[in-house]
């Protein structure tokens, strides 16, 4: 008799936004008028640039005619490849085009990805944390070690001696708490792996938001990352890609654990495993790493950067403790008067028709704080910030 996977079993509910989701319902059950203003989902609101846009159409118009493509290359068409790399480039990190590889998206990749490690390796997160890193690895069957990490620290964790694992999962800018690994840090972080052999899987699917030159964007400005991580990236938040799906993940040819090369693994994944991302999406994503594009993005990136001012100036004013905002899309607040995070939820939805996302869906470090996105509608955001100085001071 087939059996099925059993580790299945021991995952927790998903109950977070399905939570939200039938809290926020029972309250239009009862208030069908209300105006709800919603800060908690990690969607963009804004369309795509007219560069991508532009990009869309005439990749549909080759699909009609004699330019038309079938299969792309599984790795990823060799134009995007060359774009991202160059991309890398131009910021300082050296990259050839064969060590990026197209992607469905970041949340695709992160789980696809284990299949580079044994099942017998161990896994660290950082808590809290996105999460889909320690599902993926319940599914697998692997050990988890959650690291904790909080007000005190700035969400922010030195590798020790509690953090040794083989797979370690570090996101900066970080989804829930907006905060971001300066280079000294992080390069910590990047001398513990290579001295115990670990590999950093490093979430850099915010990395536009980062106005802070002296951050860096992606680990591979640090001494010896191309030793011990992988890059995994999305334009989701970048360019809109929420709807089209599209992200790149970087494996340096120099990565090589017990005589084997992840890069060439990672090659043999794919082409066994995909057959490419559409033509149309990468023509499209090819456009972001354009001088156009780029101008287009970072100003997209600008409004959510104003929502984001609009809540961290709230909060200043208020007194009230937050990390992110400033070089994240996400404020990470302390809920006050010692409320628990699902009790400030219930909170803002009946007093101010505010809608967040309570901390303890990302772990149990995140209980007693608050998720804001600044992802939103300007005006409901500001509105959003006024009710919530008005409610909190």
């Amino acid at each position: 008799m087939l059996k099925p996977n059993a580790h299945y079993a021991e995952l927790k509910d998903s109950y977070l936004f399905y939570n939200i989701s039938q809290k926020v319902k029972a309250y239009l059950g009862t208030h069908p008028d209300a105006r709800l203003l919603r800060l908690g989902i990690g969607d963009v609101s804004l369309p795509l640039c007219d560069a991508v846009i532009k990009a869309l159409h005439e990749a549909v118009d080759d699909q009609a005619g004699r330019d038309f493509h079938g299969y792309m290359p599984e790795c990823g068409a060799p134009f995007l490849r060359a774009s991202i790399a160059d991309h890398y480039r131009r910021r300082g990190v050296m990259l050839s085009d064969d060590e990026v590889f197209v992607s469905s998206g970041a949340s695709d990749e992160l789980g696809d990805i284990l299949d580079l490690f044994d099942r017998d390796s161990t896994a660290l997160v950082i808590e809290p944390a996105y999460p889909a890193y320690v599902d993926a690895n319940v599914m697998a069957g692997r050990k988890i070690i959650h690291l904790p990490s909080g007000k005190e620290n700035g969400f922010l964790p030195d590798p020790g001696e509690e953090a040794r694992a083989d797979i370690l999962y570090i996101c900066s800018p970080n989804n829930p708490t907006g905060a971001v690994f300066d280079r000294n840090l992080l390069q910590r972080w990047v001398d513990f792996a290579n001295e115990n052999g670990s590999v950093i899987l490093f979430d850099a699917a915010y990395e536009a938001f980062i106005e802070d030159e002296t951050l860096p964007h992606s680990i591979f400005e640090l001494e010896g990352a191309k030793n011990c991580a992988i890059e995994i990236c999305s334009l989701s938040k970048t360019a809109g890609f929420t709807g089209t799906r599209l992200g790149y993940t970087v494996i340096p040819k120099a990565l090589t654990r017990a005589g084997m090369n992840l890069n060439d693994m990672w090659v043999r994944n794919r082409t066994t495993k995909t057959n490419g991302v559409s033509f149309i999406i990468q023509k499209g994503g090819a456009a972001v790493f354009t001088d156009e594009g780029q101008k287009q993005i970072k100003e997209n990136i600008q409004v959510y950067k104003r929502n984001a001012r609009v809540l961290t100036d709230a909060l200043d004013r208020i007194g009230v403790w937050y990390c992110g905002g400033t070089n994240a899309p996400y404020v990470w607040m302390k809920c006050p008067d010692g409320m628990g995070s699902w009790e400030f939820f219930d909170y803002l939805l009946e007093r101010a028709q505010i809608i967040g996302t309570p901390g303890a869906g990302f772990g149990a470090c995140g209980e007693g704080f608050f998720r804001f996105s600044s992802f939103g509608n300007p005006e409901d955001t500001a509105l959003a910030a006024t009710l919530l100085q008005k409610l909190l001071s």
